[in-house]
């Protein structure tokens, strides 16, 4: 991974956010996931310098992450951090956009672009949960499972780098021998930030009302292509399947050897197939 771009910083609705700011062309705009320590530059690093070469990708720190803002959040919270991020790009000029999203992200993302229409040209979306059900079944751990592995990584002795390798290579990588060290440094020691480790000490609280989405998924107008992990560790590809067929334009990709952060994992492979679906946006729908 390549050292972060310059740090930028700038107003989304009275919230600080910080951001990287690379590449020239159409606006793109990454949202992280939201395990301990992740930022827009832990998660997306190894693949935005590849979209950077015909897009202007704004990696953004998402509220209470990375440098952005550790403010608490009340209220349904996906309903904020949509508001919130739509106020970001009215300060940065950005009338319209495409967004690359993983897990924690891509439910923000779904949900502005059920809510804001006219500021999404196309979404991509991995690892996300919208919804509180799967196909067939309740989902594992009743949803919870993310929530789970961050009380139990903030717990005990408290974040130890060993338990950040643990982590990430159970939960988010397929082959956990290929993690960069320099990956896992820098998610261990944002994962120490004191606003972070009192936000995790409140637990679920600081962080809004959760919002099942089911009734926002019918309602996107924008083309989806959901691009998942074949060993997703979260939620197996029935769930995407689910998805992409509530979303009335949804497509699904299923990558191989990748679990939860295939654009880490397959970082060329996740840029072609991504880069493809917004091509095909770009030049006016899936068939042109």
């Amino acid at each position: 991974m390549t050292p972060p771009p310059e740090s930028r910083y700038a107003d989304g609705g009275g919230v600080e956010y910080h951001y990287h700011d690379l590449g020239t062309g159409n606006d793109t705009v990454f949202l992280h996931g939201g395990g301990p320590g992740c930022t827009a530059w832990s998660d997306f690093g190894p693949v935005a310098p590849l979209f950077a070469s015909d897009r202007r990708c704004l990696l953004v720190d998402i509220h209470q992450y990375g440098k952005s803002a550790k403010t608490t959040i009340t209220g349904p919270m996906w309903d904020h951090h949509a508001a919130k991020t739509v106020a970001l790009l009215d300060t940065l000029g950005v009338p319209r956009a495409d967004f690359i999203c993983n897990s924690w992200g891509g439910t923000i993302a779904l949900n502005l672009a059920a809510k804001y229409p006219d500021r999404v040209r196309s979404l991509v979306i991995t690892g996300s949960m919208p919804v509180f059900h799967g196909p067939l079944a309740p989902l594992p751990e009743g949803g919870r499972r993310g929530r789970n592995a961050r009380d139990a990584y903030y717990g005990g002795e408290g974040p130890t780098r060993e338990k950040m390798r643990h982590l990430i290579t159970t939960l988010e990588w397929y082959d956990g021998t290929a993690l960069p060290e320099e990956t896992l440094d820098l998610r261990y020691q944002q994962s120490l930030d004191p606003g972070e480790r009192a936000l995790a000490a409140m637990s679920d609280s600081p962080r809004g009302d959760w919002q099942d989405l089911t009734e926002e998924l019918g309602r996107i107008q924008a083309p989806v292509l959901f691009v998942w992990g074949m060993h997703d560790a979260f939620l197996t590809p029935d769930y995407p399947l689910m998805l992409a067929r509530m979303a009335p334009n949804g497509n699904l990709h299923v990558m191989d050897h990748v679990s939860h952060h295939p654009q880490e994992e397959r970082p060329r492979t996740y840029h072609s197939v991504v880069s493809g679906f917004l091509r095909s946006v770009d030049a006016g729908g899936a068939d042109a």
